[in-house]
């Protein structure tokens, strides 16, 4: 059985995945202007979002997933970094949300890093 931190990083992208697609509209809204295909890219982060979830489940596709996972947590950082620059455009949420998302960023980067760091220790030696 998957440790607790596994499961935590799996749930936490899994539904952010499936938001992607449930909410299809307000992901496409956040996208920086200056990056093309909206639409495209918010399905396939939401795609990879959900593959990466299922493949840190797995012990064969563990490493591979969370390398991923956290390539995509950077990937989407600009995303982040749009939504508080124009807060405006969000007034449902509070700009100091916006804001703590930022730093929250990199303790999720860390996190998942953390859920695997064992295995990875095991593959190097």
């Amino acid at each position: 059985m998957p440790r607790i931190t596994i499961l935590i990083v799996a749930l936490f992208f899994g539904l952010g995945g499936i938001a992607h697609f449930a909410y299809l509209d307000s992901f496409i809204k956040i996208m920086p202007a200056y990056i093309p295909y909206h639409k495209q890219l918010v399905i396939i982060s939401g795609a990879f979002e959900i593959l990466g979830a299922i493949g840190i489940l797995m012990p064969k596709t563990r490493v591979a997933a969370a390398y991923g996972l956290i390539a995509l947590s950077v990937a989407v950082f600009p995303a982040n970094v749009n939504m508080a620059l124009h807060y405006e455009s969000f007034s449902n949420i509070p700009q100091w949300v916006l804001y703590f998302r930022l730093p929250l960023q990199i303790v999720i980067i860390w996190f998942i890093w953390w859920a695997v760091k064992s295995e990875l220790k095991l593959r190097k030696g």
